[in-house]
């Protein structure tokens, strides 16, 4: 249930209550009066989710360039 306060505080600064309570949430997390992920917390898991996707992305390519050259170099061995 929505307090009138605020609805009211909601109304001047333009979000709904939902978004309120989120953030009052969420600042509660972040000063240990709430446990949960704090936003410095989920800051970094998204950053090392990059990473990671970035990681996987070099060594899919590595994959390929290591059969890439593992084929040239069966190719010349079959030539010379």
């Amino acid at each position: 249930m929505v307090s009138q306060e605020n609805q009211s505080i909601t109304g001047k600064i333009g979000c709904t209550a939902e978004m309120l309570r989120r953030w009052v949430r969420q600042h509660e997390r972040d000063h240990g009066q709430r446990p949960g992920v704090t936003t410095t917390g989920q800051d970094r898991v998204k950053e090392l989710e990059r990473k990671v996707r970035e990681l996987r992305k070099a060594n899919a390519i590595l994959r390929l360039a290591n059969a890439f050259f593992a084929q040239a170099e069966l190719d010349r061995r079959f030539k010379s």
